[in-house]
């Protein structure tokens, strides 16, 4: 396994922090955070012209053919500069969906536009009362003739509210659980905005008599569950990119304002408190950091990577909410106010433990691996 980085990623690195430092600073990410679109489409675009859209996509598709690494690393820069954007919800999660399910005409017309940044797409899976195994959900869309008709309510659809197409998850009478796109302005939709400490596009999506023609399934009915797993599993790595993104900003961040705020006549980084605290959160980062790459490398080098992607989640949530609480701990009651940038990284902290499955979500997919197959 190569856990070197090749010079083209280092560029890509390079490049996108910069382009993310200048065109969205923090003080402008909390203006963003205060909008009802929660993005800005001229930003978006900007996205788009630099090939980001179409980074993880196969040339045919319009795409770049990058690799799952090359993914990571914009992943990490996004998560150190808190880029709100549908990058995620479009590319990540309904991109690699219809990768993975679509048919080949679905691939050309589906990925060619979100490759060129004129489709955003949000992904309808999370419900009420179900964990977050797509085995529990029961959305059922119950067949009317030529076409499907979805009732019901999904919770935490990220993005929905600025997206052009949803992919909903539901049973398809006894083929078991599917995929359907939906047009986001059908009448039958209510989409409302979820309050969150995270200040980020999560809804509520309604569905009341949402009819679906058949040509408007994704792949093949009862796919769904399969590709799920593969895909909120690489989702979940993607993600803990981002978190450890916030956790390397988090440390700089609050190495920079021990080494100025001074507390009885010396900086408060000079007491052995705050060095202890800032040595273990170095630890911390270092250990999700390199675990991140290795599983990255896994999922690129065609490796059974499911169960690393469970361990690496769990570990990135452990790590960035203590990496980010122990932060606003030093920086003191600043911390905890809206003008602090250190506060977007502890509510962001807050917000991505629950995205593609919580802690204790994956540490019993663990757990259930190694008791029943060992390491």
């Amino acid at each position: 396994m190569d856990l070197d980085f090749t010079s083209e990623q280092d560029i890509l690195r390079d490049s996108a922090a910069k382009f993310l430092a200048n065109e969205c600073p923090y003080d402008k990410v909390k203006e963003i955070e205060e909008t009802e679109e929660g993005y800005v489409p001229e930003l978006w675009r900007k996205v788009a012209e630099l090939g980001w859209t179409g980074l993880l996509f196969p040339e045919e598709y319009g795409g770049y053919d990058g690799t799952f690494m090359d993914l990571i690393i914009l992943e990490e820069e996004m998560g150190k500069a808190v880029f709100l954007s549908p990058f995620f919800s479009t590319i990540v999660q309904c991109g690699l969906i219809i990768l993975e399910a679509g048919t080949g005409d679905q691939k050309k017309d589906l990925l060619v536009q979100i490759s060129e940044g004129s489709l955003i797409m949000a992904l309808a899976q999370y419900e009420e009362d179900v964990s977050f195994l797509p085995g529990s959900l029961n959305m059922t869309a119950g067949e009317d003739g030529g076409q499907y008709v979805l009732n019901g309510v999904k919770l935490f659809v990220m993005d929905a509210n600025i997206s052009d197409k949803l992919i909903v998850v539901a049973k398809a009478g006894d083929k078991g659980l599917s995929f359907f796109i939906v047009d986001a302005n059908d009448p039958g939709l209510t989409i409302s905005k979820i309050p969150t400490i995270g200040k980020d596009n999560s809804c509520e999506v309604i569905f009341k008599d949402v009819k679906v023609p058949r040509e408007n399934l994704l792949g093949t009915p009862g796919n769904a569950e399969k590709v799920l797993e593969i895909v909120n599993a690489k989702a979940a790595v993607a993600k803990s990119a981002e978190m450890v993104g916030g956790c390397k900003v988090s440390i700089d961040m609050t190495a920079e304002y021990a080494k100025q705020r001074e507390q009885y006549g010396k900086p408060i980084g000079g007491y052995q408190a705050i060095q202890h605290y800032m040595a273990n959160m170095l630890l911390a980062y270092d250990t999700v950091s390199n675990y991140l790459y290795k599983v990255a490398c896994m999922i690129d080098e065609g490796e059974d990577y499911l169960t690393d992607a469970s361990s690496l989640k769990a570990c990135a949530n452990e790590k960035f909410t203590y990496i980010s609480e122990r932060a606003v701990q030093i920086h003191g009651g600043i911390g905890t106010t809206r003008e602090a940038d250190i506060a977007l990284f502890y509510r962001r902290a807050k917000t991505y433990d629950t995205s593609c499955g919580d802690t204790n979500y994956h540490f019993e997919r663990v757990a259930e691996k190694l008791l029943t197959e060992g390491l």
